[in-house]
């Protein structure tokens, strides 16, 4: 079966474009050991047919030429890097795989191992994997220097669109998990934060303790659904719980092992693009945001950490605070990478020379790297609708856990279901280890939502 489109033309598509400064900086320091991927993993109820999917891609390809890129051609002595956006696919990015034991398990394994080339368009591998119960996953891996999650995700909203054959999706009454624009609560005004809230200084953070029998290369992934959080009462939103259940997971964690529980320091990525638009900006969009839990929980530290669960008034009290940071960060300009970043990435010095300083630094200023990264993504607001094959029921996706952090979590929600997953650096942490993390960050969570309920089983 074809798709049919209402004839329009198509969008206007620079054949160069400079590499921005994160997938200059996601170059210059690739790792082939921990690949840096992007795993998005979609679980409809019913089966694609082949060509029509791989129609609707094209389609959405067509709407969004940033997603149909490659690397150019370069020598050391260039003073950028560019892609090449084309006008047709140098490679079929989807593939087709029946049902059998083991099947989904291998495709979410290749997410972690195998990244798409950057010079094949486009740097985006899909594997529609079938499942015995009639249903499909639509295993995605993205090579994250040439776009983010987000990116991706917008892309197979418009595939989405095409499968079923008309225009843009509109959300279902009720909303959840459904296309349109993010939902806007009218919290109470957060407190007043206290001078530099949130703001790191060059102290060296807590670093998540190692605990593996037998220390590994590469990324391992761990899946939850759980329960949507609400926000709380005082205005605590569910990207406020989720830093501060995060925050309490890798103190309680170090407790647990012995090792350092403070400063913990998260990463967390903010990304203001418009999610309604056709137009959305296709790559690497989001900035980096770093949100710190130290000194001013010393005082509840023992109340935090301590018993068998956290102390519900001090986790209150923390979330207070972690509201003040979060407004304080977001509301700030910055660029994606900091002034450094920026620095760096400058035309001025040959990218060969830009390259061998961006790993130096990186290796240089590892000890003040966050304790890990938290990125949420929150509802997703695409019904990501294929007709046939349905609204997907679970939606999953990781961003890439590297050394020295190690560990990286994602959230995303749907259908009144919070989907977390946990990846973790095998060379750190193994999958019992990452069994027990998921289950201190269960725990976290329903220390902090005020009508806690069942929290929730891994996938």
């Amino acid at each position: 079966m074809t798709v049919t489109q209402p004839a329009r033309p198509a969008p206007a598509a620079p054949g160069r474009v400079p590499f921005p400064t994160v997938d200059e900086v996601s170059l210059h320091c690739t790792d082939p050991l921990e690949p840096e991927t992007v795993h998005i993993e979609l679980h409809f109820p019913g089966r694609f047919e082949p060509e029509r999917l791989r129609t609707a891609l094209a389609e959405a390809a067509r709407r969004h030429p940033r997603f149909q890129q490659r690397k150019a051609g370069s020598r050391w002595w260039h003073r950028r890097y560019q892609w090449q956006v084309t006008a047709e696919a140098d490679v079929d990015p989807v593939s087709f795989l029946a049902a059998g034991p083991g099947v989904l398990e291998a495709a979410r394994e290749r997410t972690m191992t195998d990244c798409p080339p950057l010079d094949a368009a486009p740097p985006v591998r899909i594997e529609a994997v079938e499942t015995e119960d009639g249903g499909t996953v639509l295993m995605t891996t993205v090579n994250h220097t040439a776009m983010d999650g987000p990116s991706c995700l917008r892309v197979l909203a418009t595939a989405a669109e095409a499968y079923a054959g008309g225009g843009p999706q509109a959300p279902p009454a009720g909303g959840t998990g459904s296309g349109g624009t993010r939902p806007k609560a009218a919290p109470a005004a957060p407190p007043s934060p206290p001078p530099a809230a949130g703001r790191s200084g060059p102290t060296r953070p807590a670093r998540i303790a190692g605990d593996t029998s037998a220390p590994g290369t590469g990324n391992g992934l761990l899946l939850l659904d759980l329960p949507a959080p609400r926000r709380t009462s005082y205005g605590a939103t569910v990207n406020d719980q989720l830093l501060v259940a995060t925050c309490l997971t890798a103190a309680r964690w170090n407790r647990a092992h012995g090792a350092r529980t403070a400063p913990v320091r998260l990463t967390m990525p903010v990304d203001n693009r418009a999610r309604e638009s056709a137009g959305m900006l296709i790559g690497n969009g989001t900035r980096l945001t770093e949100v710190g839990f130290d000194p001013g929980e010393r005082t509840d530290a023992e109340a935090l950490t301590g018993g068998e669960s956290p102390d519900r008034a001090a986790v209150e009290r923390l979330l207070r605070a972690t509201m003040a940071r979060t407004h304080a960060l977001k509301s700030e300009p910055s660029r994606p990478l900091g002034l450094y970043g920026a620095l760096l990435t400058a035309p001025v010095l040959p990218v060969g020379v830009r390259g061998v300083l961006a790993r130096t630094l990186r290796s240089t200023a590892a000890p003040l790297m966050s304790t890990t990264l938290l990125s949420n993504l929150g509802r997703i607001v695409y019904p990501l609708d294929f007709g046939p094959a349905g609204r997907p029921s679970a939606v999953w996706v990781s961003a890439p856990s590297r050394m020295p952090r190690g560990l990286a979590i994602t959230a995303a929600s749907t259908a009144g279901r919070l989907h977390l997953a946990i990846r973790y650096s095998r060379a750190l942490l193994d999958h019992a280890a990452a069994v027990r993390i998921g289950e201190l960050m269960q725990q976290g969570l329903a220390a902090c939502v005020e009508d806690t309920g069942a929290a929730g089983d891994p996938a």
